[in-house]
């Protein structure tokens, strides 16, 4: 088995891989990764897309690629094929893959930081890789509840002075701002640093709404709170379709000042009542292990957990010498 530049191969190699790859999203999340995987093979045909393959005889096993943000480094997706291969064996793969990843954002000049959240993978199968190179470890949880016609009203009245509107246009750079004040010193922004600026978390909009990597944004099922009489926005819910009848919000939050008056219940009730309308079946979300207080909302809607994976960060410890044009 040998590891090459995954730019040496196109999509007719990884079709294959991908194909496989689409029914493990498909039995672990309930999520369609088609439309993913047609943009993997838009960008391997054309030669742009870094990472590594794991090749035997001609033929690929095994991917890993990344992408480049700025000084930042974000693993993107990592599949190794189970048909062929023991489990064990096919951990060691994954492993191997990892490795020539990590290594080479790690070696790439200028870079200060290094993100991966590889969602099919359970929590501690990937661990190892990360972990010797000094990467911090936040568990994350994949939760799912049924939609159904007979949700049950949020717990607490919505404020006199909240009103919730379908989301428009209009509230796309308003919503950046919402999301940085949200999770400033929050440890979701430790995990995305994207929620840390204004720019940052357009670049995270931009992805949602823009990008099939988390599904198909959903504007009928997404949902803004005003404060009613300074017609501000004060939270957020976005909703992408990941299958037909499956809905996953990408982003709830609220302002700081604006949490415990229930808004966040009232979101996703909203959200809900969209998605049971038109027919779907299922809404699922992720939230950190230790944002104790969005999991204890989450199990008294009823979201159930489903998954458990990691989320791994390394941050370069002297970027002044980086900044300075030193080489580590």
């Amino acid at each position: 088995m040998e590891i090459l530049d995954l730019r040496h191969f196109n999509s007719t190699d990884l079709r294959p891989l991908l194909e496989e790859e689409n029914e493990v999203w498909r039995s672990t999340l309930h999520w369609d990764f088609r439309p993913s995987a047609q943009m993997i093979l838009r960008y391997t045909d054309a030669r742009i897309l870094p990472g590594f393959a794991a090749i035997e005889r001609g033929r690929v096993h095994g991917y890993c690629f990344f992408v480049y943000e700025g000084s930042k480094g974000v693993i993107g997706d990592m599949f190794v094929e189970h048909s062929e291969f023991t489990r064990d064996r096919r951990h060691d793969l994954e492993h191997e893959l990892l490795q020539h990843c990590i290594s080479t954002l790690m070696e790439s000049p200028g870079l200060q930081r290094v993100e991966s959240q590889l969602l099919i993978f359970p929590t501690d199968q990937l661990a190892k890789p990360f972990m010797n190179e000094g990467f911090r470890r936040y568990q994350r949880f994949f939760l799912a509840r049924p939609v159904e016609n007979s949700y049950s009203d949020p717990s607490v009245l919505l404020p006199a002075d909240i009103e919730i509107n379908r989301w428009t246009e209009a509230d796309y750079q308003p919503a950046a701002s919402i999301i940085t004040a949200a999770y400033r010193g929050h440890v979701d922004s430790d995990v995305n640093d994207q929620y840390r600026t204004v720019s940052g978390s357009l670049r995270f909009l931009n992805n949602i709404v823009r990008f099939p990597g988390c599904g198909a944004f959903d504007a009928s099922s997404s949902f803004v709170a005003f404060h009613r009489p300074t017609r501000t926005r004060i939270g957020i819910l976005l909703c992408s379709r990941v299958r037909g009848d499956v809905g996953h919000i990408t982003q709830i939050c609220t302002l700081p000042e604006y949490r415990g008056r229930g808004i966040g219940e009232h979101l996703i009730s909203h959200c809900h009542a969209d998605l049971a309308s038109r027919g779907f079946s299922e809404l699922s979300l992720t939230v950190t292990g230790e944002n104790d207080r969005a999991r204890a909302l989450y199990e008294r809607l009823n979201f159930r957990q489903v998954h458990s994976f990691d989320g791994f960060v390394w941050e370069n410890r002297f970027p002044e010498l980086i900044s300075a044009g030193w080489e580590m």
